[in-house]
């Protein structure tokens, strides 16, 4: 069974950096594709930024273009969002989610089959 456990958000000041981790475990990392979503009470689960099974394609929510970056760790079975210049807006619950899907459209959270049990960001002003 895939388990995906989602660690690093913490409260941290407008403007600082985060590293969130996805830590993999039950199948074969290289056959999935992750993506990162985020969500706040009362709204719907939003996309945020997902990479390709090799890594070779990332795709990011215009909301944080060039802010955030993916990356996966194929050595440990760990996906990244490196999270730059936080805004207050940035405050959410982040989750990790993954797919074997070769054509999953990124930003739908029906596309993916597993997801991790969230971590909490939050972003002081």
């Amino acid at each position: 069974q895939v388990q995906l456990v989602e660690s690093g958000g913490e409260l941290v000041q407008a403007g600082d950096s985060l590293k969130l981790s996805c830590a993999f475990s039950g199948g074969s990392f290289s056959n999935y594709a992750a993506g990162w979503f985020r969500q706040t009470p009362g709204k719907e689960r939003e996309f945020v930024a997902a990479i390709a099974w090799r890594g070779d394609r990332t795709y990011y929510a215009d909301s944080v273009q060039g802010r955030f970056v993916i990356s996966r760790d194929s050595a440990k079975n760990k996906w990244h969002l490196q999270m730059n210049t936080l805004k207050s807006e940035d405050t959410a619950v982040y989750y990790c989610a993954v797919t074997t899907s070769w054509n999953w459209e990124v930003e739908k959270p029906t596309d993916y089959q597993y997801w991790g049990q969230g971590t909490q960001v939050t972003v002081s002003s």
